[in-house]
């Protein structure tokens, strides 16, 4: 009887020992629950700045513009001294593609080695993707209305989703971007209202996009473009048609790339300057005075009307109204009040947008808030006639308003090394 009841004792203690375990198990369970995930991933949501890496500075500086300072922005080519097509990148600048939370890419061939040694989980908004080019179509997707757009639009769904704390300030950038841009498609579309039945030729395709969009008839010669378009050297017959073409005044304007100066290029340039046919100097990458992407083309278009018609929308009244290249008025009906749709960055911080562009026609409107961090309140393209454009931007560049975009003489100058180095983009 005693055995017994020292076993019925020891059965109590276990099943007592047994109990106190489910116990305190169940007590450690309860400590780790949903609610309290959510909340460690709420304290650890990204609030600094998205780190992204642009392959060519014409894209980075949409990126800064559209970003402000929710984003740092490098790009790896960002000088005119460098062609994208041809470029080899360093160990360092591979080490930023690949460290990028968000890499920005032109796509079609011209620039794949920024991709090639990325990850298939990497964050890549691609000009080319965004429009449906792939390669052997014309990679300069920069000088399209359309692509601009695009991308825009793509950078900003990026943005957002990267850093969503944000997306109201990225959609009210957007907004106000596509004011701007929409600002200068319409004084390009007032041109070519009047100007119809325009042709021009190019050394090389670099501006094909842009010209399309300003209703030019592209009549460089076919056997030429192949060549270029190839990589390959223009055949002596084709030489010779480029160049009547151009003594019988068939074109209106020359388009010249910059980037892509040869003995045939020379040889057409210096036809068309003894024939007296305009040429306007366009260069791929954009040259370091440029403060954003819009901004530069601005600068192209007045340079293409100053070929074509030096005198279009140069009357005395409206050239009084543009001297600084902005209309004042339509630039206060662009900003739509939104004072906090996106602060321009500090002055470490790449890609800020309250810079104001002195090579094109382009300004910001003032921030009445006084503050040193001034909210970007978007900017309004118009006609810059050409004295005002020599006032604002020759100066700096030496070269003649009507024919150079600031990729000439003043391409010199651009000095920058032809990798990021962190430098301050657009194009710097």
């Amino acid at each position: 009887m005693g055995i017994r009841f020292r076993h019925c004792l020891r059965y109590a203690a276990a099943a007592l020992s047994v109990t106190a375990l489910l116990t305190v198990t169940a007590c450690g369970t309860e400590e780790s629950t949903p609610a309290d995930s959510n909340e460690q991933q709420t304290t650890t949501e990204q609030t600094s700045p998205i780190t992204v890496v642009a392959s060519i500075n014409q894209w980075g500086a949409l990126a800064a513009e559209l970003g402000g300072e929710d984003v740092t922005v490098t790009s790896i080519v960002n000088t005119t001294n460098v062609d994208a097509h041809d470029f080899e990148p360093k160990t360092s600048d591979v080490a930023k593609l690949s460290k990028a939370q968000i890499v920005v890419a032109n796509g079609a061939g011209y620039d794949s080695w920024a991709t090639k040694s990325l990850t298939s989980s990497s964050n890549i908004v691609s000009a080319a993707s965004v429009m449906g080019a792939v390669e052997g179509d014309n990679p300069h997707l920069w000088f399209s209305k359309d692509a601009r757009v695009g991308m825009a639009e793509a950078l900003t769904d990026a943005f957002s989703k990267t850093l969503p704390s944000k997306k109201a300030e990225f959609k009210k950038r957007l907004k106000l971007w596509k004011q701007s841009e929409q600002s200068m498609e319409d004084w390009a579309d007032d041109f070519m209202k009047s100007h119809t039945d325009l042709a021009y030729a190019a050394t090389e395709p670099v501006a094909y996009y842009l010209m399309a969009d300003l209703g030019f008839k592209d009549s460089t010669p076919k056997g030429y473009a192949q060549s270029t378009a190839s990589g390959g050297e223009a055949a002596p017959a084709d030489l010779q048609s480029f160049q009547k073409i151009i003594e019988d005044r068939d074109i209106d304007l020359l388009i010249n790339n910059t980037q892509a100066a040869n003995e045939a290029t020379n040889l057409i340039t210096g036809t068309a300057g003894r024939s007296e046919v305009p040429v306007v100097k366009v260069s791929e990458q954009m040259p370091s005075d440029s403060k954003t992407l819009d901004a530069w083309i601005n600068q192209i278009i007045n340079s293409i009307v100053d070929a074509v018609d030096p005198d279009y929308g140069c009357d005395t009244d409206q050239d009084d109204e543009s001297a600084d290249g902005t209309d004042s008025d339509n630039a206060d009906k662009t900003a739509d009040g939104d004072d906090e749709s996106g602060s321009s960055s500090d002055a470490g911080d790449t890609g800020s947008t309250d810079e104001k562009s002195n090579d094109s026609a382009s300004t910001e409107s003032d921030s009445s808030d006084g503050n040193d961090d001034k909210a970007y309140q978007g900017i309004t393209y118009i006609r810059e006639c050409k004295s005002s454009s020599t006032n604002t931007s020759t100066d700096e560049n030496g070269g003649d308003s009507t024919s150079d975009d600031g990729s000439g003489t003043g391409a010199g100058k651009d000095d920058a090394q032809s990798s990021g180095e962190d430098q301050p983009d657009p194009g710097k």
